[in-house]
């Protein structure tokens, strides 16, 4: 089947609408677009950057404020390569390839085999669901890539272009990118851009630990690009080849990381309910199978326009790091706890609980959730359709837009004197083009929560209207009090309150 003839599931639909919404209105748009656009690559214009930079410092301050022993660094993207052959991605950051022999298409296996999972729960069989995924886990875990192959014709999984199942033999593909570091090309080394964030925390522990003079138990967080190869990417920002990652790991004694786990799950739970995530769309997954450095792992899972899927990750990741960095090295990793009373076991390697969520991610979930289409009855008695974004008024791009209600009489004037008292704290846009609808239209396009008109009346008692997002109510307030109310309900304290 063509792509011109196939039938678009609403959930595809939905996709399509927050895709064209995110480049009509200057959130994100494909890279390079003028040349065609590079594949799973994208650009954040200048809505979409006030966006992302406001998730970003809401995170990093409820991590590093918010927590009396949580710490920032931020690690460079190049590091030694053998930084990566003690974290196990030289050796196994592979996924399971195949090709698609009409098409010419790759696909990673399982993606087709999880999209084939969701078919059947879509069809009402949840049964053949876990069977099929169920299947797919024991033959990866036995690296039987014949059976793979198979299990795809077996249950009819076909290329998205051809529409046939003729594939090739699975075969392992390495996700990191290589490049050369060195003047000459003949003496250069070659190295890696990092495919993850965390190992950029761990080579610093003790840098951290001995010049913060941290206690066990502490975390370090970092926000980050992380760089991975996807064969398959898709699903708008959801994955991509350049990312962003916001982490944290928390260093504790052996024995108490499970309790650090469950705490760091709740805690991640609600500063995602916070930032206004609804609880009837997120969830947490288990996961059945660990790696082999992990003792538990789950991931808060968020449902996107395609169903529900991994947001953050939760893992205990053991001391696993710590010891493969500590051999490679040759340096000591291990901390001295003088609270420890045996005096044999006051010096050991931490355990680790990470907390690892997409920055891109969690922009799509936040803008997802945020889109919304309302039918009103207007004025005259008519069904009108109105768009806009419900998003939290702390990571708005825009926080407060100020218009003169007509460009003349003096108006302009002392709107300019309104925004000029806001702009400098808040992030404050000005208009005098265009009718004042038209102006409420476009703010509410872009999700800015309020909206501030001077009129006539300003003029005479130093009042202006202010317009709310959500409900459309306007109320007049004294210009006196305008700075204070809207940064106190645009402000991180809002998010605090209700973790």
């Amino acid at each position: 089947m063509s792509d011109k003839n196939k039938k678009i599931t609403p959930e595809e639909a939905n996709l399509q609408k927050i895709i064209s919404h995110a480049k009509e209105y200057g959130f994100v748009f494909p890279s390079s677009e003028i040349y065609d656009g590079l594949q799973a690559v994208y650009d954040y214009g200048q809505n979409g950057v006030e966006l992302k930079n406001n998730l970003k410092q809401v995170w990093w301050k409820a991590m590093t404020m918010l927590n009396d022993n949580v710490v920032g660094i931020d690690a460079a993207i190049f590091m030694h390569p053998t930084t990566w052959k003690a974290s196990g991605h030289v050796d196994s950051f592979n996924d399971p390839m195949v090709d698609n022999k009409d098409s010419k298409k790759r696909y990673r296996v399982d993606h087709l085999v999880e999209a084939k999972a969701y078919q059947y729960e879509e069809q009402g069989f949840p049964d053949k669901a876990v069977a099929v995924v169920s299947s797919m886990n024991q033959m990866l875990e036995k690296e039987d890539f014949e059976g793979l192959r198979q299990l795809l014709i077996d249950e009819k999984i076909v290329c998205q272009i051809s529409g046939t199942s003729n594939w090739t033999e699975v075969r392992q593909f390495n996700l990191m990118f290589s490049t050369q570091m060195g003047s000459v090309a003949e003496e250069s080394d070659k190295i890696y851009l990092r495919p993850e964030t965390a190992q950029g925390i761990f080579v610093n522990f003790q840098n951290v630990q001995q010049t913060g003079r941290m206690k066990i138990p502490f975390g370090i967080a970092q926000i980050g690009k992380a760089f991975r190869n996807e064969i398959v990417a898709r699903q708008f920002i959801f994955r991509m080849r350049e990312f962003e990652q916001m982490e944290m790991q928390f260093f504790c004694r052996p024995g108490t990381e499970m309790e650090w786990y469950n705490f760091w799950k709740e805690k991640r739970r609600n500063f995602l309910l916070a930032i206004g995530l609804p609880a009837e769309k997120l969830r947490f997954h288990d996961h059945e199978k660990l790696a082999h450095y992990a003792n538990a792992a789950l991931d808060i899972e968020f449902e996107f326009p395609f169903g529900f899927k991994e947001l953050e990750g939760i893992h205990s990741r053991s001391d696993f790091d710590l010891k493969q960095h500590q051999e490679h090295s040759k340096k000591k990793q291990q901390y001295f706890d003088e609270e420890v009373e045996d005096k044999e076991k006051q010096r050991y390697i931490p355990y680790v609980v990470e907390t690892s969520i997409g920055a891109d991610r969690l922009f799509l979930a936040v803008l997802s959730n945020a889109y919304t289409e309302e039918v009103k009855i207007n004025a005259k008695g008519e069904e009108a359709k109105r768009i806009l974004l419900k998003l939290h008024p702390a990571i708005a791009p825009v926080k407060v837009a100020v218009f003169p209600l007509i460009r003349k009489d003096g108006l302009p004037e002392k709107a300019k004197e309104v925004f000029e008292l806001l702009r400098y704290d808040i992030n404050t846009v000005y208009e005098e083009r265009g009718a004042i609808g038209k102006n409420y239209t476009r703010m509410d396009l872009i999700g800015t929560p309020f909206c501030v008109t001077i009129d006539h009346q300003t003029l005479e008692d130093q009042t202006v209207t202010l317009r709310y997002r959500d409900t459309a109510e306007q109320i007049r307030i004294p210009i006196s009090e305008l700075h204070a109310k809207i940064a106190y309900e645009v402000s991180l304290k809002r998010v605090w309150e209700k973790m």
